[in-house]
């Protein structure tokens, strides 16, 4: 196996074993015992439990399911908004192109992180206002790459050519136009994952994402920095995993930026 790739496969691995070992998982991740509270790790409590008695390997497991998963969802939903939408502005132009330029302006004004903030705290807490919070500030990235992108490669010839072959738009924007804007769209979707992911926790961290006792690595954090001193796996073990998974998304996606620039446009 290539070095190269290691990321990639191991990222991969990663999201895998998230899905799959909660389904043997053989400690809730929800059952509080008191008696068990902030135990080192053993043969029943692999990673130790925390202030409430719960065990940490499993809320470790289910705990990146829910964080990565939502990442996962809110970047699919934010590239089924975002492509459409930039779609749109590149090829209808003019008005329409107009209102969406002032619109996005609009979102990139402000933080990412402050106008999620401002819309959680707004919605209230929970993982379908968080996911429209976050949604609503990533799905401009993507319409304003693809309309860049649809609107100089328009103006080539070969788009001029087959204008005037007849072709109809939908069949040049699927076969021509949104191809010359994938390589864009993976790598940045690749690198906005690895923040989307820090999102989450951040949110959930301050009590604006998934609620308990709902594991979530970003609630852990909180949950574990009262016990930071006397148990520190508490914290540190959420913490760890949002790190890797947040580093991996980012070679990633810089390795797919290196590779695809090596390519030119069209082969």
């Amino acid at each position: 196996m290539s070095t190269s790739r290691l990321p990639l496969w191991l990222f991969i691995g990663g999201i895998a074993a998230l899905f799959i070992l909660p389904e043997f998982m053989k400690n809730d991740p929800l059952l509080v015992s008191l008696t068990h509270r902030l135990q080192s790790p053993s043969g029943e409590h692999w990673l130790g439990t925390d202030g409430l008695g719960r065990d940490l390997m499993s809320r470790l497991v289910y705990g990146g399911r829910n964080t990565v998963g939502t990442s996962l969802l809110i970047l699919l939903q934010s590239l089924g908004i975002g492509i459409p939408a930039g779609v749109i502005a590149g090829v209808m132009g003019k008005g329409i192109d107009r209102l969406f330029m002032r619109v996005s302006d609009s979102f990139l004004a402000f933080p990412d992180y402050l106008i999620a903030i401002v819309l959680t705290g707004l919605l209230g807490p929970g993982v379908v206002n968080l996911m429209i919070a976050i949604v609503s500030v990533k799905w401009v990235a993507y319409a304003r790459l693809v309309r860049s992108s649809l609107m100089a490669e328009k103006e080539k010839d070969y788009i001029y050519s087959a204008r005037l072959s007849g072709v109809p738009t939908i069949r040049l924007v699927i076969r021509h136009l949104l191809p010359a804007a994938f390589r864009e769209i993976v790598v940045v979707a690749t690198l906005d994952l690895g923040k989307i992911i820090l999102m989450i926790a951040g949110l959930s961290y301050i009590g604006l994402g998934l609620q308990p006792p709902t594991p979530e690595w970003g609630a852990m954090l909180n949950e574990g920095r009262a016990y930071f001193h006397s148990s520190p796996l508490a914290m540190v073990i959420p913490g760890v995993a949002i790190m890797l998974f947040v580093l991996l998304s980012n070679l990633i996606g810089d390795q797919l930026r290196d590779n695809l620039e090596l390519r030119p446009r069209g082969k």
